[in-house]
């Protein structure tokens, strides 16, 4: 029997490998870092074997000439490596990676991409740098284009992410499965709408992501400076709406949003939510437990971590609280 044992959502950022020693706010930086621990423990004690892991990718692994909405790896999947972040070839439960493939087309309701030799970047690696690290698990990468114009919708997003709920219950192994949501939350990137750049940094940017396939790391070097250049944009109350909703099982309300609404509300990096969104429809929303919030502007992000268990799992949990 197959059964999704946790849920996680956690943000990412490569500058907490990078410019550590300059973060001002280490206080907050330190509470953030604790709270991923802290949820790599929660992974470590649900004993998953395999972790969907669903993140975004930053023109890294995908660029302008070929941009699926929804793409999951079912072979091999390398780690670009940047900033400190793990690099290199990582653990893929391909025969469950490849059901999730066959039965979301199947079931008539997705035609998910997918690669058999996928390239992610710190979109996901930060994830298995910080929240897989020391665990034994494999990894189903789903990557969801968040940064691309047109996205998909948040609904979609909420959609597959009960589609991919089915799945992994239907798949006909044994296996513990947990899903990790990686992105988000608040936060503005100097990036532009690629259709229509402004200005030299913006044509740069959007060259990157066109010719950057065989050569990504050439451009890197501009796009950091690009990136350190810009101005922190949090919306701290945007955030902890959201995550209030997480904590009521009521993260599907984010669909309310449209693209264009969301980006006005908390920025263009919000859009990552939908990694998120999608975790929280694969645990069938169960309520959630917040264990940081930090707002980082030197990091440029509104900084959260939650975990998800099942609904079953919570009921329990809170029945022996009561007696």
């Amino acid at each position: 029997m197959t059964e999704i044992v946790l849920g996680v959502g956690a943000s990412h950022s490569t500058l907490m490998n990078t410019h550590w020693e300059e973060t001002l706010h280490k206080d907050r930086a330190e509470r953030f870092r604790d709270a991923l621990g802290t949820a790599r423990d929660e992974l470590a004690k649900a004993r998953p074997d395999t972790v969907v892991l669903v993140g975004s990718n930053h023109f890294r692994g995908f660029w302008l000439d070929l941009i699926p909405a929804f793409t999951l790896g079912v072979g091999e999947c390398v780690a670009s490596g940047e900033s400190g972040t793990p690099k290199g070839p990582q653990p893929v439960d391909v025969p469950l990676a490849q059901h999730l493939a066959d039965s979301l087309v199947e079931g008539g309701r997705f035609d998910a991409a997918f690669s058999a030799r996928l390239q992610i970047d710190h979109g996901q690696s930060h994830a298995i740098q910080y929240l897989l690290e020391g665990l034994d698990v494999e990894i189903v990468p789903l990557v969801v284009n968040v940064f691309a114009h047109p996205l998909p919708t948040l609904e979609r997003c909420e959609q597959l992410g009960r589609a991919i709920r089915e799945a992994v219950l239907a798949f006909p192994g044994d296996r513990r499965v947990a899903v990790v949501g990686s992105g988000g939350l608040s936060h503005r990137l100097p990036w532009p709408d690629w259709r229509d750049p402004q200005g030299e940094d913006e044509e740069f940017m959007v060259g990157a992501w066109l010719d950057g396939r065989e050569n990504w790391q050439d451009y890197d070097a501009r796009r950091r400076e690009i990136i350190r250049a810009a101005e922190a944009c949090l919306t701290p109350e945007f955030d902890d709406k959201f995550l209030t909703l997480l904590e009521r099982g009521e993260a599907h309300r984010l669909t309310a949003y449209t693209t264009e609404e969301l980006e006005k509300a908390a920025g263009n990096g919000a859009q990552e939510l939908r990694t998120w969104l999608l975790m929280a429809a694969a645990l069938d929303h169960a309520p959630a437990r917040r264990l940081a919030y930090e707002p980082m502007p030197e990091w440029l992000t509104g900084m959260g971590v939650a975990v998800l268990e099942p609904k079953a799992m919570h009921t329990a949990t809170a029945a022996g609280q009561g007696a």
